[in-house]
């Protein structure tokens, strides 16, 4: 069987598949233990710029994301292909590298298609994954949120949620309710205490675009997945802010709006998706986190920044979608030169100054996150090849801090 397959490797050092029979709460002292996360990406959706050698070995141009791999390929076609994938992208051995590089929390990314299909040309397949990373997880003593990364009509348009558009139709039609479907289906299983050593945030949507949505519907969908994962746990139920400042949630789901317990906001921040961003110098990116930092601080929940990354431009290949170009080297459309991307997907290509600067920048980052907020979690664990946003990479270049604390460059902000 494809789940027995898949976690070989864990049952060969010993791991166990049972959960734990004495129940202890949620296994993480959310409000004051520091989360120092990082996030497992492109493994149970697809992202083409964290694995272009998928999409790159079709030679198509129609084939752009995971949607369109089921759709154009077929369904045999399509599972082939992504079989391989989840069965070698993430396993127990990377698993280890995250606990001994000292990260305590791995966040999962996964679509709702791995649940119900829903008729779309997804192909299933990858649920049993979050088993095994669940296993792995619980064999090491890291903790887990679970996020639900792609819903139905595409929360925000991207490729990451596995459908790229135009414009996002989910809360149109029957999206949410299939959402909630998918999400009671995760709930009623990994919110119970049995997982709860492991399992210590369910993320009921990623990015879900405010401000392309019905917002009324979106909070309703908060609301009422909130009281799913209620009905079966106290598991901590994770909103993504939506791209708004996560002080604008608040008085929703806390204890003052219907005794709603156990909330957390998931923050995201990047400096490299518009032009003005780019062409900051590496000074004005470590600046604009002292800067920036108050804007993601003043919530009435534990917050945290649910992915961030040392790149400073937007060279990774098909970071903006397959056959798309980058702001920094004036590919991508409207955009104008910056400079060259022909040298930062590669780590042997740095200079040390640009290895100084780089460091630099992820210290300012943890140092504000961690004044800031409860935490953070990187993005990602590994590419193929695009250095700046590669944890694995950076830490055996030492160019991500070992441990976490180790700060070359002291205080960079003044302001906390």
């Amino acid at each position: 069987m494809l789940l027995n397959r898949v976690l070989s490797t864990a049952l060969a050092v010993g791991t166990s598949l049972a959960a734990p029979t004495n129940k202890r709460g949620v296994a993480f002292d959310w409000g004051n233990e520091k989360i120092r996360g990082v996030n497992i990406g492109g493994w149970l959706v697809l992202e083409p710029w964290i694995t272009p050698s998928i999409f790159d070995s079709l030679g198509r141009s129609d084939i752009i994301d995971e949607f369109t791999l089921g759709d154009k390929l077929g369904h045999d076609a399509a599972l082939t292909i992504l079989e391989q994938h989840w069965q070698t992208w993430a396993t127990f051995d990377d698993f280890t590298k995250i606990k001994n590089s000292g990260f305590n929390l791995v966040r999962v990314p996964i679509g709702y298609w791995a649940y119900d299909t829903f008729g779309s040309p997804y192909v299933q397949g990858a649920a049993p994954y979050i088993d095994a990373a669940i296993d792995w997880s619980r064999a090491l003593g890291l903790k887990m949120i679970i996020d639900l990364h792609g819903a139905p009509g595409s929360q925000n348009g991207f490729d990451n949620s596995g459908e790229k558009v135009a414009t996002p139709t989910w809360t149109s039609g029957s999206t949410v309710q299939q959402t909630l479907q998918v999400l009671k289906t995760i709930s009623d299983k990994y919110a119970q205490p049995s997982y709860q050593d492991v399992v210590v945030g369910i993320e009921l949507l990623n990015e879900p675009l405010m401000n392309a949505l019905d917002q009324t519907a979106v909070r309703q969908f908060y609301r009422d997945g909130f009281g799913q994962v209620r009905d079966t746990s106290d598991t901590i139920v994770v909103l993504q802010d939506g791209f708004q400042p996560p002080n604008t949630w608040n008085g929703f789901l806390t204890p003052s709006d219907n005794d709603a317990q156990n909330v957390a906001i998931d923050h995201h921040e990047y400096q490299v998706f518009s032009p003005g961003l780019v062409a900051m110098k590496p000074w004005e990116h470590r600046q604009f986190v002292c800067n920036n930092a108050d804007s993601y601080n003043g919530a009435d929940k534990w917050t945290f920044v649910g992915e961030w990354t040392g790149a400073m431009t937007d060279c990774a290949k098909y970071l903006n979608g397959f056959g798309v170009g980058a702001r920094y080297d004036g590919t991508f459309p409207g955009s104008s030169f910056v400079g060259s991307c022909d040298w930062q997907n590669d780590l042997s290509k740095w200079t040390q100054e640009y290895k100084d600067d780089t460091r630099g920048y992820i210290e300012a980052q943890i140092a504000a996150f961690e004044s800031k907020t409860q935490g953070w979690i990187w993005w990602n664990f590994k590419t193929e090849g695009a250095a700046e946003w590669d944890a694995f990479k950076l830490i055996d270049a030492g160019v991500f801090p070992q441990p976490f604390d180790k700060m070359e460059f002291g205080v960079i902000c003044n302001n906390f």
